[in-house]
This record gives C-alpha cells, structure tokens and sequence, in this order.
C-alpha cells in the first residue's frame, strides 16, 4: 500500500481542525458545581459564575481555577453558562443564563465576550457595550460583583480589520474591555495581557491551539492564574496545582499571572 503524500496529510490535519471546530461551536455547557468542599483551615465560599463561550469551556477553565484556589487555601464553587461562538448579547437574551445566574447567590460573575467583537469598533458599540451594561445592572442587582474577562487576540491577529498580528489585535481587546469596565466600575481579569507578557518573555510556551484561537491547556492554566490573582489579590506563583504541566512551565506561568496582574501599574483589579 502507498504511503499518503504530504500533501493527504495536510488535508487530513485541516479536515480534523475544521470538524474539531465544528464540533466545539455545537457544545453548550450549563452546570453548578458541587458545593464548596469544607476543609480544615479554610475560610468561607467563593461562588464564582462564568458567563462566555469555548473560550471558557475549552479545558473547563472555571475547573482549573477552583483547583488552583483549593490549593491556594480557598474554598470555591463555579459555575459556567458556556456556548460555542455566542457573544453577551445573545447570553443577556437567554433564559437559561439567567436562570443560572439565580440559580446560586454568587460572589463574581465572570463576563467573557466572543473574541474579535472587541477589537472590532461597531461591534462593541452596538452589541458588547449594551449587553455588558444589562448583564453588568442584572448582576449587581442580585449582589454579586461582575468581572470582566479581557481574552486573547489570536495568534496571527485579524487581518481582514487591519489587525495584522497578535500585538495590534491585543491592543484593540484591551481598549474595549477597559473602556466598559470604567464606566460601569467593575473589575476584570487582564487574561489577554497576560498572554501577550508571556509570548513576548518565552515564545516557546504554546498558549494557542493549532487553529490560533483556542487555549491549549497551558493557555487555560494562564487564564486560570490571571483569575487567581484578581480575585483572591494574592499571588498564584507556587501553588502546588499544575493541572498536570511540567513543573517549570506551570511555574512560569505562575509568575507572568502574578506580574500582570498584582505588579503592573495599570492596576487591573478595583479596590
């Protein structure tokens, strides 16, 4: 039998992205997470709501931060309202979020937008910013804190809209999720910020998949960190959880959290 030229393999690697794609577009994930475990020594319950779409689902990130807080000495319970591909307008219009939403007395209810909506100018104007203002009003409505979450640009940027790398489409998501999260007074996880220290500090970290978009699991685990320090305003360089990372990369990691977050004169997180 001959072996598949080079080109065949090429087909079949695309054709396995595109399913694997297709497939992540189709997945919602709605779930309330067991209650928080009690454990000596620690202190009250963090409940902590994920509102987004594979960007939060992919590697279960809201998992990966409960992990990393219980071996940081926190008791925490997640939750996600997670669908491939939907942007906050179409969550602000969902029953099933806001059920989710009710569903527990939250302490952070985490905000994630689709990816490109915020580097794009009529699109958080028109659709992002009034969604993040209902959604922001509904929350705090309910008592709980919001708290944007700033994603990453993708890798190669967004060309079509004149965002020719990760660098420029980095920028353009900074400016959004910091436009809103100032005029509303909320919080937010400089996710994306982190990622772009990090690329630049050791290009060799694989943060993206190979479709450029999506977490690899140390990409989740960054996210996951970023997300520790903002919330708990303590450092995650040393926590024992390394969701199964080479001890080395989950500690450089660690610390690129720590320095976007807890020492970078932006000041991410409100007081």
């Amino acid at each position: 039998m001959n072996n598949p030229t080079p080109s065949a393999d090429r087909k079949k690697r695309y054709l396995g992205v595109a399913l694997l794609m297709a497939f992540i577009l189709l997945v919602a994930a709605y779930y309330l997470s067991a209650s928080c475990p009690s454990l000596p020594g620690m202190g009250s319950c963090r409940r902590i709501l994920f509102i987004g779409n594979s960007y939060t689902y992919v590697n279960d990130l809201p998992q990966v931060l409960a992990s990393l807080a219980r071996s940081g000495g926190h008791r925490v319970q997640t939750g996600m309202a997670a669908v491939g591909g939907w942007t906050l307008a179409d969550h602000a219009a969902s029953s099933r979020t806001l059920e989710l939403l009710r569903a527990s007395k939250w302490d952070f209810v985490v905000l994630q937008e689709q990816s490109e909506m915020p580097a794009m100018e009529q699109s958080r104007t028109t659709s992002m910013y009034p969604a993040a203002r209902q959604l922001v009003a509904q929350i705090e409505e309910l008592g709980a804190r919001p708290m944007f979450f700033m994603t990453w640009a993708h890798r190669e940027g967004l060309p079509d809209y004149m965002l020719m790398d990760f660098r420029s489409m980095q920028f353009a998501i900074d400016r959004a999720y910091l436009g809103i999260a100032e005029e509303l007074n909320v919080p937010l996880a400089p996710v994306g910020y982190a990622w772009l220290l990090a690329n630049a500090q050791d290009p060799q970290l694989q943060l993206w998949q190979q479709d450029g978009s999506h977490p690899t699991q140390q990409g989740t685990y960054l996210a996951a960190c970023v997300f520790y320090a903002a919330i708990f305003h303590q450092s995650p360089a040393g926590l024992n959880y390394l969701d199964q990372l080479p001890i080395q990369v989950a500690r450089e990691l660690q610390t690129v959290a720590a320095n976007a977050v807890l020492t970078d004169p932006q000041q991410w997180y409100l007081p």
